[in-house]
């Protein structure tokens, strides 16, 4: 698909929709491709939508979407693209699983949006390919794939494997396609007609710059939030952070207080409670296992400082019970 022009035109691209699909990355991956059709003055791409059963799916805007069909009308010549969305675990439907398999087995080219490549892992279709995913849902995909290479990247293009992170990184995926295919010329016309040039490199970084999203641009107060986040599972003291960074533990605190207003030590339990909610909402990990991937040697403590934060237990967050002795408060000591 990626590097080789069709051997017959149209190209046929089928999405499959997933219940709770997120609307933009679909829109961005057909965009393109209507886009390519109408300068060429001829049909290079044509597409169809699917969902499991053949009924309308909903978006996770509420919009219902209507398809072309089930799984099984899916036109056996198209490469394959799982589309997903919110509570993709849920909805990672075991027919799927299964049909995606088959046609692997025929060696269908596949590839994902969004959290479809989350389907994609579940139906082992990413073993030994680079893989990408939403920066969002990336800490909770690497924990239930930990043998996947998940780079990070907006799109990784694998061989007979192909996946996006969401949003809008399915246009640079899609340009590139047709570049590979009919010529960049071809792709840079369909970007300036988008209004999207230029065309992203697929290593480019998800997210924007760390001084950017934390409004501040002081070099030692970036280095310091760099080794927070990259040391969630076994948190660094301040003043071993402190330290690292060529200061006394009051100079930090003060450094913290002037741009996050807040305590060093306040901004790395956000961090790690942050990637907690993540685990809780995109993975099976139980709640003890959750708390120990993000620095909490206690389950009570972590308990606590989850329901102050987000004002409810992590096990309120999954619909469980709270057991008892994770609701009594007790603070037993925090690895910080």
């Amino acid at each position: 698909m990626f590097g080789d022009k069709s051997k017959s035109l149209p190209h046929a691209v089928a999405l499959i929709l997933l219940p709770e699909f997120t609307m933009m990355p679909v829109t961005s991956a057909i965009e393109p491709l209507r886009q390519a059709n109408r300068f060429a003055e001829k049909t290079l791409y044509r597409w169809t939508m699917h969902s499991i059963d053949g009924q309308p799916v909903a978006a996770s805007n509420n919009i219902l979407t209507m398809v072309n069909g089930d799984l099984e009308s899916v036109p056996a010549d198209a490469s394959i693209i799982v589309c997903g969305g919110l509570n993709v675990q849920k909805h990672a439907d075991r027919r799927l699983i299964a049909w995606l398999r088959k046609v692997a087995r025929r060696g269908v080219e596949i590839g994902a949006v969004c959290t479809g490549a989350h389907v994609l892992a579940e139906a082992g279709l990413l073993d030994g390919y680079k893989c990408t995913i939403h920066w969002e849902n990336l800490p909770g995909f690497t924990e239930a794939f930990p043998e996947l290479e998940a780079t990070g990247g907006l799109f990784e293009i694998d061989r007979d494997r192909f996946t996006s992170a969401g949003g809008t990184t399915a246009i640079d995926m899609m340009l590139t396609l047709i570049a590979s295919q009919h010529g960049p010329d071809l792709a840079a016309q369909v970007a300036e007609a988008i209004l999207h040039s230029p065309i992203r490199h697929h290593s480019e970084n998800q997210r924007m710059s760390l001084p950017a999203r934390i409004g501040a641009r002081h070099p030692k107060l970036v280095s310091i939030i760099e080794k927070m986040e990259g040391c969630l599972e076994d948190p660094l003291s301040p003043s071993v952070l402190a330290k690292q960074a060529g200061l006394s533990t009051r100079q930090l605190e003060r450094l913290f207080r002037r741009y996050l207003d807040r305590s060093p030590k306040r901004y790395y339990l956000e961090l790690r409670l942050k990637k907690a909610r993540s685990l809780l909402l995109q993975t099976d990990l139980s709640v003890i296992n959750v708390a120990l991937a993000c620095g909490f040697s206690s389950p009570s403590h972590f308990s606590k400082c989850y329901r102050s934060f987000y004002g409810r237990t992590p096990y309120r967050e999954r619909g469980l019970p709270t057991p008892a002795a994770a609701d009594t408060g007790a603070e037993i000591g925090e690895r910080i």
